[in-house]
């Protein structure tokens, strides 16, 4: 069964994009069949998958989204030649106005998960790289998913936002746009292992999420992403980290954060068939 999840935090520059393109890349490479939706209107996913501006003009989320031709999504779908299981539907600046016009439709909340729905069983992964707001574009982002992940980065001001996108998560579950929704887990990101502001921020965010309001609402995942070098040049090069330098701390970090999803996800999975056995 497929897994639609959603990459959010209305901050920007806290690595979301990047969270995108190299945890889908872990997934394809372990050989989990994976698509990434680039739903930013700046499309640094798909600049950062080497696929040119020229070729996004006829395959791109916007003409999916708003167009009756979502029935057509497959043929909006480039396949990354360079990396075998992994897809993409790219972003275009015209995305920008798109909020614009979802607003004007009836069902403009669930114009992506209409589309996604018609190719859902043909992917294991489906991630999502949402804008930083939370406008009717993440909110599409939301209504699609099965879960999310919120990168933080390991900065001053980390948690501004996050009560924010906690409470939008809530309406989203309580005004039945999608009941189901859950937070997977924060993702800690540019942590610098020799800065004292990063490891107390680190601390800080640990100290917040085990509050015993957050505590079974927001998981902490384990895997921590660092400051990296080779991690940030591997976009200008339209390369995933994990392609551009696998033995890099940033490459080694997604692959150990896929694989830390990839065993809660199968843990899951066990739990639920054995209560439906009746056995737990």
């Amino acid at each position: 069964m497929s897994k639609v999840i959603a990459i959010v935090n209305q901050k920007g520059g806290v690595g979301k994009t990047t969270t995108s393109i190299n945890l889908s890349t872990a997934f394809a490479a372990v050989g989990k069949s994976t698509l990434l939706v680039d739903l930013d209107p700046q499309g640094n996913a798909s600049t950062g998958l080497g696929i040119s501006y020229r070729s996004r003009e006829e395959k791109n989320i916007y003409k999916i989204l708003l167009s009756s031709e979502n029935k057509l999504i497959g043929s909006a779908i480039f396949d990354i030649k360079e990396i075998p299981n992994l897809s993409l539907i790219s972003s275009v600046v015209d995305l920008s106005a798109a909020e614009i016009e979802l607003s004007q439709l009836e069902r403009g909340k669930f114009v992506l998960k209409s589309a996604l729905e018609k190719i859902r069983d043909n992917y294991e992964y489906i991630i999502i790289d949402c804008p930083p707001s939370l406008g009717l574009l993440t909110i599409n982002a939301l209504t699609a998913a099965d879960s999310i992940i919120v990168p933080l980065q390991c900065e001053f001001f980390a948690l501004e936002g996050l009560s924010h996108l906690v409470k939008t998560v809530e309406l989203i579950k309580r005004n039945n746009l999608n009941p189901c929704l859950v937070i997977e887990g924060i993702l800690l990101t540019m942590y610098d292992k020799r800065n004292k502001l990063s490891e107390q921020i680190k601390n800080d965010i640990c100290q917040y999420l085990n509050d015993k309001v957050y505590k079974t609402i927001i998981p902490l995942y384990e895997t921590i992403i660092p400051r990296n070098v080779r991690l940030s040049e591997a976009p200008s090069h339209g390369k995933p980290a994990i392609v551009y330098d696998l033995k890099c701390p940033g490459a080694q970090a997604y692959i150990s954060l896929a694989k830390e999803i990839l065993k809660k996800h199968a843990s899951c999975c066990q739990e639920k068939k054995l209560v439906s056995e009746g056995i737990v």
